[in-house]
């Protein structure tokens, strides 16, 4: 089926003949396809400068990313036959990786659904979608899921800050079913209540599963800091693998009631201490007073989150990694993690090595993770890997 076409300038379409999706508006040919002859969230026919067609997508004239390839294939393009297949693919390899359903099913572009996030809760399922393109096929979403899972609850998360680039409005929805009082899930043998109306993104962040089950191998009988705790995806793991005690960090007091319910739920109450405050005044602070941990715990929110914050973000991951080592102890384990993509890993690598030397203390690296496979790197969309983490001995 074709739509309203789309033509590119001459060698425009190297990247999507490499695998990547995204057109920018200055790739267009806009004297053959005028920008402003679109309409926001329009299907497309994409044309190669040679009038080959390379596929059908959805375009927003009015955004950088101008439009999106959905299928290579003409025959297909965004309707609900389509999200079916795709939602059944990603549900395959989340059903092969994950004994019980909880997990983020779909990831956007790595599940060939540009735009859409797909976060399961058990039998809630929490919507993000950021695109206009997807937004105008939201009902065919919700059937699909519909279709797909039988869920209790949709639920629409659609209050991010790039919805508001793409044009479209904030809201948060409970588009189906009826919402629980509590939303609890299961991860990595632990328990948690989940705020899927008013956390931070969908409620929960899935991408460091992988890199938290590691805290069995450095928790057991530590004095454990977990900065930017958040509800406690780290801290209660840490209590459970055997920890002295776990103190969590964090300026929201919203987010600390949930540590404190959550530490309740997995019966570690005792172990785990809420310290409310700014992360960087809270570890000038703790230095002053002389404390040292042996394990402490950084997973900040993204300093970097566009590329013109680089050099502000850099600085802050640099202070924040430096706060952590001056309370850790000769042979002290910092683990260290970032989810800003403007941060690549390397880069993360040096900060955590110069700060070490400017301390005058030596680092070790015990192991590197990434983010958990419910995220899928499209090896042709490197914006798609994002989350980086070390394990670090500082000695």
């Amino acid at each position: 089926m074709l739509f309203a076409p789309l033509y590119l300038k001459k060698n425009a379409d190297r990247r999507l003949r490499i695998g990547h999706v995204w057109i920018y508006s200055n790739e267009v040919d806009t004297d053959r396809s005028p920008l402003n002859s679109f309409e926001i969230g329009q299907a497309i026919t994409i044309y190669a400068h040679n009038n080959k067609i390379l596929g059908n997508g959805y375009i927003n004239p009015h955004s950088l990313i101008c439009a999106r390839l959905i299928s290579r294939d003409p025959q297909y393009h965004l309707d609900q036959s389509l999200l079916l297949q795709r939602l059944n693919s990603a549900l395959s390899l989340r059903q092969r990786l994950f004994a019980k359903p909880f997990y983020r099913l779909v990831y956007g572009e790595s599940d060939g659904l540009p735009g859409l996030v797909v976060d399961r809760f058990g039998d809630i399922v929490v919507v993000q979608i950021t695109t206009a393109g997807m937004e105008r096929v939201r009902e065919e979403v919700i059937a699909a899921l519909t279709t797909t899972l039988h869920p209790q609850a949709i639920v629409l998360r659609n209050d991010t800050a790039v919805r508001t680039l793409e044009g479209l409005e904030n809201y948060v929805a409970v588009v189906q079913g009826q919402l629980p009082a509590e939303v609890l899930i299961e991860e990595n043998q632990a328990h948690f209540y989940v705020s899927v109306l008013e956390g931070q993104k969908t409620g929960w962040f899935y991408d460091h599963r992988y890199n938290r089950a590691r805290l069995k191998h450095y928790a057991q009988q530590q004095r454990v800091l977990d900065v930017f705790s958040y509800s406690g995806a780290w801290s209660i793991p840490a209590a459970l693998a055997g920890a002295h005690s776990v103190w969590c960090i964090d300026s929201s007091q919203q987010a600390l009631e949930l540590v404190k319910k959550n530490s309740e739920l997995n019966q570690v109450t005792a172990k785990v201490h809420p310290l409310l405050g700014d992360a960087f005044e809270q570890l000038k602070e703790l230095h002053r007073a002389g404390e040292k941990f042996d394990l402490i715990i950084l997973d900040p929110p993204a300093f970097i989150k566009r590329k013109k914050d680089q050099l502000a973000g850099e600085q802050a991951y640099r202070r924040i990694n430096q706060l952590a080592m001056q309370l850790l102890p000769t042979e002290g384990i910092l683990i260290s993690a970032s989810c800003s993509l403007h941060l690549p890993s390397q880069t993360l690598l040096d900060l955590l090595r110069a700060t070490s030397q400017q301390l005058d203390r030596g680092l070790q690296i015990l192991e590197q993770g990434h983010q958990s496979p419910d995220h899928p790197i499209h090896p042709a969309i490197p914006e798609t890997a994002y989350i980086k983490a070390f394990v670090c001995r500082v000695l």
